[in-house]
């Protein structure tokens, strides 16, 4: 996998809060989702690659919370499950709308803050 956000620092990242970090997840799933169904295998995967990455430098950012590091393993390997895996947790795009919309909400309402 390619690294896709360079200038993007572990420690900048984990600057952001939680609700931050997974909206910024959320709109590469966003993405994802959006190009697969537009029939662009490419564009989804590459958005599909950075929401991983962002993952990742999330799960470093909260490594010592072991019930948010816990709960970002899990969405992390669901994510891979229904985009790349046989989709065994019964994944859906409405699902993952859904899973994301209160950290996207949680953002909004902080940057007004």
């Amino acid at each position: 996998m390619n690294t896709w956000h360079k200038g993007l620092t572990s420690e900048r990242w984990g600057e952001m809060s939680l609700a931050e970090q997974m909206a910024n997840v959320a709109s590469e799933v966003g993405r994802t989702i959006s190009w697969r169904n537009k029939g662009n295998t490419e564009y989804s995967r590459l958005a599909f690659e950075r929401a991983l990455e962002l993952l990742t430098l999330t799960k470093t950012s909260f490594k010592k919370e072991e019930s948010i590091l816990k709960e970002i393993s899990r969405v992390y390997e669901a994510l891979a499950d229904y985009f790349l895996g046989e989709n065994k947790f019964g994944s859906s795009d409405e699902l993952w709308e859904k899973y994301f919309a209160p950290f996207e909400y949680l953002a909004a309402r902080e940057r007004l803050e």
